[in-house]
């Protein structure tokens, strides 16, 4: 259906909403962290992908794919700006996340292999094969959708494109958040994103939109690393922290999760960032052997807990993130709970 028609079947108060679209492609909105998972017919319940947030818009000037940070991805996705391009609708921006399948589980580690890629021609021959999973629909037909509830914005999503590989239209449940939590951690998920139904699309982090986390894992800078020993190669552990302010404070010491390839690849882009001062503000880091480097590099971690002194418990590495820049990692605080 042609993308007016679809804008035509709007109720007269949703209408009122649409604004003409200005061609900017808005920052995404974010989640808050929760550790009180709840059932209520008054949101909606989707999967959190493990992967990397991607806008994609589509206008008179083509196809464009677009990190969280404004930063492009269209080369290294190409095979989703295709599927976007195909679309009988030529004026829109979605929002959604790339994943790689392992079997049946998305892997963040897998995607790790294409993330880094920005040449075209070695993405398109890459045997890490990507899906494109849509779930939020900003702009169509020159019109802005920001300001309908997000559950009108979906049923537009679900009939404004047409879904072939690798695009796809993430599926949501209604009301069952607490069951439907249980399953995706059964399944091996990493967990779900609650969103109220009537909100509206903010470009910032708002608790309209929850997390469930089936385990602890987030975002940390690297601030230095230890030396190998025995027949490890590259480096032991990384010193990683995130910041208060403008202050880098440490997590701890991430010494597993890591492949051989990774060791070496890893150290180099260490070696390049390495300076003679520790960047953890106030704290005197005692590792042996520690090497420390400019606080530049963002790492995803997965963890048990956090400690009573404020470090990791059974850190494990999960790769690099290239989608937020380091200074505006800061420790993940759950709303209504415990951590």
């Amino acid at each position: 259906m042609p993308a007016h028609n679809l804008l035509d079947g709007l109720s007269g108060e949703e209408r009122e909403q649409l604004r003409p679209a200005t061609g900017h492609v808005p920052k995404p909105m974010l989640a808050t962290l929760t550790s009180t998972p709840f059932s209520d017919p008054a949101w909606i319940y989707e999967r959190k992908y493990d992967g990397e947030r991607c806008l994609g818009a589509r206008d008179g000037a083509g196809t464009r794919m677009l990190s969280r940070s404004g930063r492009s991805l269209t080369a290294t996705y190409p095979e989703a700006a295709d599927a976007l391009a195909r679309q009988l609708c030529d004026d829109f921006v979605v929002d959604g996340e790339v994943v790689a399948f392992e079997g049946n589980r998305t892997s963040f580690a897998l995607l790790q292999q294409r993330m880094g890629v920005t040449n075209e021609r070695q993405a398109r021959a890459s045997r890490i094969a990507i899906t494109y999973y849509v779930f939020d629909l900003l702009r169509l037909d020159g019109q802005d959708l920001t300001g309908l509830p997000l559950r009108t914005r979906k049923a537009l999503l679900r009939r404004a494109l047409t879904y072939t590989s690798p695009l796809r239209f993430a599926t949501h449940r209604n009301s069952t958040g607490e069951v439907y939590l249980r399953q995706a951690c059964e399944w091996g998920w990493e967990g779900l994103i609650a969103k109220r139904a009537d909100s509206r699309y903010v470009s910032r982090r708002s608790t309209d939109w929850l997390k469930f986390k089936c385990g602890k894992r987030q975002e940390f800078v690297i601030g230095g690393f230890t030396e190998p020993e025995g027949e490890r190669v590259g480096f032991g552990a990384l010193l990683v922290g995130y910041y208060e302010g403008r202050r880098l404070v440490y997590a701890g010491k991430v010494g597993t999760g890591y492949d051989r390839n990774t060791l070496t690849s890893l150290r180099k882009r260490l070696d390049a960032l390495e300076c003679e001062e520790q960047p953890f503000a106030g704290q005197t880091v005692r590792e042996r052997g520690a090497h420390w480097v400019r606080p530049e590099l963002v790492a995803e971690i997965g963890f048990t807990e956090w400690t009573g002194s404020g470090k990791l418990r059974h850190p494990r590495y999960l790769g690099l993130r290239t989608d937020k820049p380091a200074t505006q990692v800061v420790r993940e605080r759950p709303r209504g709970g415990k951590e």
